[in-house]
């Protein structure tokens, strides 16, 4: 069996994580990526904390979230040499990365009009805070104001407190899920067209287009939705409550398993309420369903609430730390965990049922290809 993009040919020239976990999603997929680099290199080699040593090579470990299976080469753009050496790279490449400013890469020959020109069918990824058009285009995206910027954190957090920005970089991940999709669509046109395109990516794009039922509730309504901390703004019971122990998830999605939660905790009559039995009416007085039931799991602890629950197949979950979520069984089936030349990782999570993925390489040392790629 072999990965579905063997064979591919990569150039990344992408720093921090948008572009680079395109370029390591592809690799894990089976593509050749050649990620070059400053003489410094990225700049996530030094966002510590932690770090990790690997003969002479000091690098954190944010830098080995995004750049497994890569080949690492370094290039100074303003040196003539090294220019041509990275213009030469692209000039036989199926796929470039890059999250330049826009228009950052021009005088260098390394836009995608200067090279596809050489290339006609290189697919040119251009990864940026608001595109490549528009009256912010010139301006600089980084994740945490795309997450205020999009809506997103206005609708995170408690209803009463400020608003939140989620634990990771969203932004730039689901920026790096529709590049990946993006440029396989592109190489799949270019099977019927044979010429490459331009992909313009844009974060504020991404994180707007993600907000998803949101949206279209505000867009038929003209109300704009609000935070409502870990609840649902159309379905009750779903959200977190507090146990005699902790607290858990409970995501009563339909009217049956309403039903089967009442039987669980001893409110069957609950079920047949005419403020409860149906979610419109349970919408309707959410608030004193929720005190109900806040008061009738004081007497349950976390765990024995949520094996009882899931024996009847309703959905009850507690709230892992990254620790517990990492020690749970069905990530180790499901073998996320990988551990590349001994550098543990999580892999892509796409299981095929004939491919496989290209997980054997670690994320580069600086420049540990750069005579292998450019011939010394």
């Amino acid at each position: 069996m072999t990965a579905p993009l063997e064979g591919l040919k990569v150039v990344e020239l992408a720093r921090v994580l948008a572009g680079p976990m395109i370029g390591q999603t592809l690799a894990d997929l089976g593509a050749e990526v050649i990620k070059v680099e400053s003489p410094e290199g990225d700049e996530t080699r030094t966002w510590g904390p932690h770090y990790i040593d690997r003969d002479g090579d000091h690098s954190a470990s944010y830098f080995f979230c995004c750049n497994r299976g890569k080949r690492s080469v370094t290039a100074n753009l303003k040196d003539p040499r090294d220019l041509a050496r990275v213009q030469a790279l692209a000039a036989d490449a199926d796929v470039f990365i890059e999250n330049f400013k826009v228009g950052g890469l021009t005088k260098y020959g390394l836009d995608y009009t200067a090279l596809s020109a050489a290339n006609p069918r290189l697919v040119y990824a251009s990864v940026t805070g608001f595109g490549q058009t528009g009256p912010r285009a010139k301006q600089a995206g980084y994740d945490l104001l795309i997450q205020g910027m999009s809506g997103l954190m206005d609708i995170t957090g408690d209803a009463d407190g400020p608003p939140q920005k989620l634990g990771i970089a969203i932004a730039d991940l689901l920026t790096a899920l529709y590049g990946v999709i993006g440029i396989q669509a592109a190489l799949k046109e270019r099977e019927t067209s044979g010429r490459g395109q331009h992909i313009d990516l844009a974060l504020l794009d991404s994180m707007v287009a993600m907000l998803s039922n949101q949206a279209s509730s505000y867009l038929a309504s003209g109300v704009g939705p609000r935070r409502m901390g870990a609840t649902h703004p159309s379905i009750v019971p779903y959200q977190l409550f507090d146990v005699s122990d902790g607290q858990l998830l409970i995501a009563c999605g339909n009217n049956n398993l309403f039903q089967k939660f009442c039987t669980v905790i001893g409110r069957d009559s609950w079920a047949t309420d005419p403020r409860f039995a149906t979610n419109q009416d349970r919408l309707e007085h959410r608030d004193t369903l929720v005190a109900l039931i806040t008061e009738a799991l004081t007497a349950w602890s976390r765990d024995a609430l949520i094996a009882e629950l899931n024996a009847v197949a309703v959905p009850a979950a507690p709230i892992n730390s990254v620790a517990e979520a990492l020690a749970d069984p069905q990530i180790a089936a499901r073998e996320l965990l990988i551990e590349p030349e001994g550098i543990r990782a999580l892999r892509t999570p796409i299981v095929f049922s004939r491919s496989t993925l290209s997980l054997d390489r670690a994320p580069p040392k600086l420049g540990q290809d750069t005579d292998d790629v450019f011939g010394g």
